[in-house]
């Protein structure tokens, strides 16, 4: 199989050829590194190519796939991690100068467990500085560029993240989300990206934005590769004071289908601030899955007001304080956006605690909400990917910030800690991707794949890739 082939395989694909021997991960390995040396100088999406390492992890692989030692479909996926999660004897910057020449003695319990699964690790991916924002224009590391157009933000913070996925620069990646820092990237590049429920995968070993709101996830080509990763990933770790001790889910054999699913589409909220272009190729979404079988209900999403002013508070208070020795003593080591950010008052007590109760009020309503329905559909973003630096978005006539509006959608299930998938649903006339969210019930991560790739294997989008070469 000539190399460009390899790496337009999916994770479930590629997985299936090295299992059945067809192919070898040295192969599939070398036609990644020969990609991501031809191709990143253009998109930016690597911080650190771990290149020996790599191909010492690839021959492994092999070795232990020959004598009939195969571990599971991971066995020999080269993968890519965001640079936030800790890798021993590998630097992790977290995108910042802080933290350049940092080398971990032990890996964030992701990393190992992708390490115990048998996969290739390819390199770390550039973020966002300390995943503080949502466009990946990095101060220390230059932007990442989104390989549908090379002039627009790929989304953040795990923008190398999302952009490594479709620039065919990994096969999976690792991404984190604190206020929609895994599905943004993956709504503006056309991947798969699933941020789990909180707590079901460990944070241990990963630099921190927000210790309430931090969720680790996969971001990849395909719904089944989501849940191959997640398999791979989550589990009870006792390092991690907010790891939940659930079993593990079987995600590998669902089963796509939508009959009887009760979807619920919100009348508020949601569809406020949407480019027409979003909302016609989300609303035709909503309209293939009733004809796949799927009931949709109108429903109205509670507590809403506020909620994205409370979040903020809460997360600011925490950004703040994490970062504050370092701020005092080396202020001009961190970029002109995140200090500014870091220059800001800390929030007072009584108001974190009423930012805590409008939280708890927002996601009390919301679980009581998922009662009546299974999972709720809605845009992943109000608007597709933004030119780099762009200050001004114009909706209908209006104006807005783009980094606001971006996450707008996104911040509802950082704050309820609720699962959240995203895949594509379309492209805008530019050809630019448009995508689609699924959130539902607390750990019933399974029922939003199974929604997830029932829409999925009723469309081409996912097929899509940007051709760089």
């Amino acid at each position: 199989m000539p190399p460009s082939d390899l790496t337009r395989l999916s994770v479930t694909e590629l997985s299936a050829h090295i299992r059945a021997k067809e192919v070898s991960p040295v192969e599939v390995t070398d036609a990644y590194l020969d990609r991501i040396e031809r191709l990143d100088d253009r998109v930016n999406a690597y911080i650190t190519v771990t290149a020996g390492r790599a191909r010492e992890d690839a021959r492994r692989a092999a070795d232990e796939i020959a004598r009939g030692e195969y571990r599971g479909p991971l066995h020999g996926i080269p993968v890519a991690l965001k640079d936030l999660f800790a890798t021993a004897g590998i630097r992790t910057t977290a995108g910042s100068k802080i933290l350049e020449d940092w080398v971990p003695t032990e890996d964030s319990a992701p990393a190992r467990r992708l390490r115990e699964a048998g996969s290739v690790l390819l390199g770390k991916l550039n973020t966002h500085e300390f995943a503080a924002g949502f466009t990946t224009t990095n101060d220390w590391y230059g932007p990442t560029r989104n390989p549908w157009d090379l002039d627009r933000i790929p989304g953040g913070s795990s923008g190398g993240s999302g952009a490594a996925i479709a620039a065919r620069l990994a096969a999976a990646t690792l991404g984190t989300d604190t206020g929609g820092s895994i599905r943004v990237p993956a709504a503006f590049c056309g991947c798969v990206g699933l941020k789990p429920t909180y707590g079901r995968v460990s944070k241990a070993g990963v630099v921190p934005l927000s210790y309430q709101f931090d969720h680790p996830g996969p971001i990849v080509q395909t719904v089944r590769d989501a849940a191959l990763v997640m398999e791979a990933i989550e589990g009870y770790d006792p390092h991690d004071a907010n790891s939940v001790p659930v079993p593990v889910g079987d995600y590998s054999g669902i089963e796509a289908g939508l009959a009887g699913l009760r979807i619920g589409l919100p009348t508020n909220y949601f569809f406020d601030l949407v480019e027409p272009e979003v909302l016609i190729a989300v609303m035709a979404a909503v309209d293939q899955l009733r004809d796949l079988g799927a009931e949709v209900r109108e429903v109205e999403i509670p507590h809403s007001d506020g909620l994205v002013p409370a979040w903020s508070s809460i997360v600011n208070a925490e950004v703040i304080q994490y970062h504050a020795p370092e701020f005092a003593k080396r202020p001009q080591d961190f970029g002109p956006g995140l200090a500014s950010w870091l220059s800001l008052p800390v929030p007072g007590g009584a108001s974190i605690a009423a930012s805590f109760r409008q939280v708890y009020a927002f996601t009390e309503g919301l679980r009581t909400l998922l009662e009546d329905v299974d999972v709720l559909v809605t845009p992943a973003t109000p608007i597709p990917a933004p030119r780099i630096g762009l200050e001004r978005y114009e909706i209908d006539g209006v104006e807005h910030n783009p980094v606001s509006a971006i996450g707008r959608y996104m911040v509802p299930f950082n704050a309820s800690r609720l699962p959240a998938l995203v895949l594509p649903c379309g492209f805008t006339e530019a050809g630019l991707p448009i995508s689609l969210q699924f959130a539902g019930r607390p750990f019933d991560e399974t029922t939003l794949l199974r929604a997830g790739l029932a829409y999925e294997q009723a469309n081409d989008w996912h097929t899509r890739r940007p051709e760089l070469d």
